[in-house]
C-alpha cells in the first residue's frame, strides 16, 4: 500500500467552491484561498446562527503509544463512513504544528485513505493561523518589555511576569533563556522562555471564543504579571487588545478543505492536550452543527486529557453536548500496556493484550462517568492477528459496550461502514453530558475530583509553589473557573512509566498556571515541558521537495 502523501497526491480534489455548495455556502460565504481550501466569514456564521444543531460525536481513545492510535483517521473515516450511508457528515479537526511534523510524529491529517487534503499544505502554512496565534502572542511579549524598559503604569515587575515567547517549531535550546543582554538600550535583563504556539494562551482563546467581541474581550483579560506591590497586571492595562484581536482577524474563520472522498471537513485551531484543552475551535463545530446531519470531532491523546477537558471546559462552556463517544483502541497500544515494548508491538501476542485490558476498561469507565454511551473503535493495522482482535471484543461483549473493527486506513469510508451504522443507532438526540465537577467546588476539590475519578490517584500532593498558587487564586477570586490539567499523555498517572492501570499512585501538582484570558487554570504536574525537543533522528530528516515543486517524506 502507498504512504499517505502518495495516496494524497493520487486523489482528483473538487475545487473547494464545489465543496462549499454541498453545504449551502455561497460565494459570498467564503474566502477563497487557491482551489482548495477557503475560509468561511463570521457573517457566514451568524445568519445560520438560529438553524437547529444536528448530532456531535466525540472521538477520543485508550492511552496512546508515541506514534498514536489513529484518531484523527478514525474520526476522519467515520465522517466518511456516515456519507457514504446516505447522512451528511463533516468532521472538524485541529490544525497541525510544525513541531510534531518535523519532530517524532510527521503528519496530523489522517492517513491512507481516510486523509484531510490538500494534506501537504495543511500540513505545513495551511491559511497561516499558526503564524497569527504566534504573531499575536509575540506583540504582546514585544509590549510587556517595552512596558519595563520604559517604566510605564501599571508597574510590571518583571520578576514577576509570567508571559513569554512563542515559535511554532520544537527546539529545546528555547526553552530557558536570557533576554534584554547588551546594555540599557536594549531593555532590562531577565529570564525567559520560549513556548510552542500551539500552546499560547491565545491559540486556547481563538479556539473558545466564538465571535470578535468575546475573542476582544477574553485577551483582555489575560494575566501578565504583578505590580511591585504585587497587584495584577492585565493585557488590557497594556492597551493592546485591540491590536492583538486584530492581528486574529482572519485566523477567527473556520477553514474548510475536503476528505479524501471529497466530503467536506474543517480544520481549525490547534491547541495540544497535555497543556491545554486539545480540541479544535467552538466555531467550526458550532458551524458544522448547522451544516449538517452529523459532526464528528476529536480530543488530543486519551480520553483522560483531551475528553475529558472537552466535557469539562469545552463544552461546559460552549454549551456543546456530545451524545457518544467513540473510544479507539488498538491492539499495539493494548500490548504495549500489557508489558511488550515497543519495538515488539508488530509481533503477534494475545496475552500481552488481555494483560492491557485494564487501560481500556478505565477509559471505558471514565466515559461512563458524564453519562454518554461508548462505542470502542477498533482500528485494525496490517499486522493485527484475528486472535488478537477477539480478545478486545470479548472483553467489551462483556462489558455491554458495542465494538466494530475499523479499517479506513485502508479502504477509506468503506471501512467505517459497521461504526457508521452503529453510531447512528446510538445517538438519539435528547441525551445531555453531565460535567464531573461543580465550578463552585474549590480548585483544590477540583483538581482533587479529576485525579481520582479520571486517573485512577490514591491522592494529590502540593509542593510549595503549588500551595502558593491555591492562595493567590483565591486572592484574585479565580476559585470558580474550571481546571485544564497539564499532565503525560503517556499514562493514566503524571508518571509516563506507568502504563496500563496504574494504582495507589499519587498525583502531583508542581505549580497553577493563570490562563483567566482562556477561562481556566493550568494545574502542572509531572515534567511537562512547554516547549518540545527534537528527536535524535527528527522527521525532518526524511522530508524533501524537487525541481517541480512536490514535496515527499511527511508520512
Amino acid at each position: 500500500m502507498n504512504n499517505d502523501i502518495k495516496i494524497a497526491k493520487s486523489m482528483k480534489l473538487k475545487n473547494i467552491s464545489e465543496v462549499a455548495e454541498r453545504l449551502n455556502l455561497s460565494k459570498e460565504d467564503i474566502e477563497l484561498y487557491g482551489n482548495n481550501k477557503c475560509k468561511i466569514k463570521i457573517q457566514a456564521v451568524k445568519k445560520r446562527k438560529e438553524k437547529k444543531n444536528s448530532k456531535l460525536i466525540l472521538v477520543s481513545a485508550i492511552t496512546p503509544t508515541p506514534a498514536g492510535e489513529g484518531k484523527t483517521t478514525i474520526a476522519i473515516g467515520l465522517s466518511l463512513g456516515l456519507n457514504k450511508l446516505g447522512k451528511s457528515s463533516i468532521v472538524t479537526l485541529r490544525e497541525p504544528s510544525l513541531g510534531p511534523l518535523f519532530g517524532r510524529k510527521g503528519g496530523a491529517t489522517g492517513g491512507g485513505y481516510a486523509q484531510v487534503l490538500p494534506m501537504e499544505e495543511i500540513n505545513m502554512h495551511f491559511t497561516g493561523d499558526m503564524r497569527a496565534v504566534e504573531s499575536a502572542h509575540n506583540l504582546i511579549a514585544a509590549t510587556v518589555d517595552n512596558h519595563i524598559h520604559h517604566r510605564k503604569d501599571p508597574r510590571l515587575d518583571p520578576r514577576t511576569t509570567t508571559w513569554c515567547r512563542v515559535i511554532d517549531m520544537n527546539d529545546r535550546s528555547l526553552r530557558d533563556i536570557i533576554i534584554g543582554l547588551g546594555g540599557r538600550i536594549h531593555g532590562i535583563p531577565r529570564e525567559s522562555s520560549f513556548q510552542i504556539t500551539a500552546s499560547s494562551e491565545i491559540m486556547a482563546i481563538l479556539c473558545l471564543a466564538e465571535n470578535y467581541s468575546e475573542l476582544k474581550a477574553m485577551i483582555s483579560n489575560i494575566l501578565l504579571g504583578f505590580t511591585y506591590d504585587q497587584k495584577p497586571v492585565y493585557l488590557k492595562d497594556l492597551k493592546i487588545e485591540g491590536a492583538t484581536t486584530a492581528l486574529l482577524k482572519d485566523a477567527l474563520k473556520p477553514n474548510l478543505v475536503q476528505t479524501t472522498e471529497g466530503t467536506p471537513a474543517l480544520v481549525h485551531g490547534g491547541p495540544f492536550a497535555n497543556i491545554a484543552q486539545g480540541t479544535c475551535s467552538v466555531l467550526s463545530m458550532k458551524l458544522g452543527l448547522k451544516l449538517s446531519e452529523y459532526v464528528i470531532t476529536e480530543a488530543g491523546f486519551g480520553f483522560d486529557l483531551g475528553a475529558e477537558k472537552f466535557f469539562d471546559i469545552v463544552a461546559r462552556k460552549s454549551g456543546l453536548n456530545p451524545e457518544t463517544v467513540v473510544l479507539v483502541a488498538t491492539v499495539r497500544a493494548l500490548k504495549n500496556h500489557g508489558g511488550k515494548e515497543v519495538k515488539d508491538l508488530e509481533k503477534p501476542d494475545s496475552k500481552a493484550v488481555k494483560n492491557g485490558l485494564p487501560n481500556l476498561e478505565k477509559h471505558l469507565e471514565n466515559i461512563k462517568t458524564f453519562g454518554v454511551p461508548a462505542i470502542v473503535a477498533i482500528n485494525k493495522f496490517t499486522h493485527d492477528t484475528k486472535e488478537e482482535i477477539e480478545v478486545i471484543k470479548e472483553f467489551t461483549n462483556s462489558k455491554g459496550i458495542e465494538s466494530s473493527i475499523v479499517e479506513v486506513h485502508q479502504k477509506g469510508g468503506e471501512g467505517a461502514l459497521d461504526l457508521s451504522q452503529k453510531v447512528i443507532d446510538k445517538v438519539s438526540g435528547k441525551r445531555k453530558f453531565k460535567p464531573l465537577y461543580s465550578l463552585k467546588e474549590s480548585i483544590k476539590k477540583k483538581i482533587e475530583i479529576v485525579s481520582r475519578e479520571i486517573y485512577g490517584a490514591a491522592a494529590v500532593e502540593f509542593t510549595k509553589e503549588g500551595q502558593a498558587d491555591l492562595k493567590l487564586i483565591k486572592k484574585l477570586g479565580l476559585e470558580t473557573l474550571p481546571i485544564c490539567i497539564a499532565k503525560t499523555q503517556k499514562s493514566l498517572s503524571d508518571d509516563p512509566k506507568l502504563l496500563c492501570r496504574p494504582e495507589d499512585f499519587i498525583v502531583t501538582v508542581r505549580g497553577i498556571k493563570i490562563s483567566r484570558g482562556a477561562g481556566f487554570l493550568i494545574p502542572v504536574t509531572g515534567n511537562i515541558l512547554l516547549m518540545p525537543g527534537l528527536p535524535k533522528n527528527p522527521a525532518a530528516e526524511n522530508i524533501d521537495i524537487d525541481a517541480e515543486g512536490n514535496i515527499t517524506g511527511l508520512f
